[in-house]
């Protein structure tokens, strides 16, 4: 007698077979997920975010985060990654990336009115990793200044930088409140840094993430009086000045007490 088991492992009952082979899913509506990565490093002291150029509809032409359609044999994890890699050539891994938020208001996207795309967003951050390479179907991918953007300076005209397509504006919003969020209390700023950094480029970090000017001596304090949030290596780099000491992350995963935004 055959034996049917889930992908678990688990048996499955008569009654369970019996539905799955009778399922019908047009009998739904028609669903589909989709996965968009917020990937954020800083280049010349400014927070950039990676964005692709659409080469095709819905809305070609216009500027979006890399993403693209779950397939069936792969986790949404998984999915994010793969079109990271598909559409701008970063195949490594982020120093960081976690599961930000599922956005699913009716109407998001234009295929609404045929099939139901639900997004699964992530946050990514990482060092520069150089220049993007536009592939799949992109037309082309670039970091932009998130202050070059329109929806994100009020100083700007919707003519001066890329307006996003989609919902995509929103996620970038809830993604820079997430990173901005994360700084306070966790070591996270180091995901943004080479291994090796001094801490002037991890108060750069801060600058750039929080929008606003830190008083570096009294971040260097607070920063070598934070247990485990960086280990010095002994080694120094040569600067303008005198040479700066270099530092590593340290085994801490949260500041204890957090770091605070400066009030705006």
């Amino acid at each position: 007698m055959a034996i049917h088991r889930n992908k678990h492992g688990e048996d499955l009952s008569e009654e369970d077979i019996d539905f799955v082979k009778n399922y019908e899913p047009r009998d739904y509506p028609p669903n589909a997920v989709t996965a968009d990565v917020i990937l954020l490093t800083i280049r010349s002291g400014r927070l950039a975010v990676l964005l692709v150029e659409r080469a095709s509809p819905p809305q070609g032409g216009s500027w979006a985060l890399p993403g693209g359609h779950l397939n069936p044999e792969e986790s949404i994890h998984e999915t994010a990654l793969r079109e990271l890699a598909e559409k701008t050539g970063f195949a490594a891994e982020p120093a960081h990336l976690e599961q930000l938020q599922t956005y699913s208001t009716p109407g998001r996207d234009a295929r609404d009115t045929k099939m139901r795309v639900t997004s699964v967003a992530y946050l990514a951050f990482m060092p520069d990793p150089g220049t993007p390479k536009a592939g799949s179907d992109a037309r082309s991918a670039r970091f932009w200044a998130v202050d070059d953007l329109p929806e994100f300076n009020s100083q700007l005209t919707w003519e001066e930088g890329p307006v996003l397509a989609f919902d995509h504006a929103a996620m970038l919003r809830d993604g820079l409140e997430r990173a901005a969020s994360k700084l306070e209390y966790t070591t996270l700023a180091t995901a943004f840094v080479d291994e090796q950094f001094t801490i002037s480029d991890l108060r750069r970090v801060y600058e750039a993430v929080w929008r606003s000017i830190i008083d570096a001596p009294n971040f260097s304090r607070k920063v070598k009086a934070t247990s485990g949030f960086i280990e010095p290596t002994g080694v120094k780099r040569a600067t303008g000045r005198a040479p700066a000491g270099l530092f590593v992350k340290g085994e801490a995963d949260i500041i204890s007490p957090p770091f605070f935004r400066p009030a705006d």
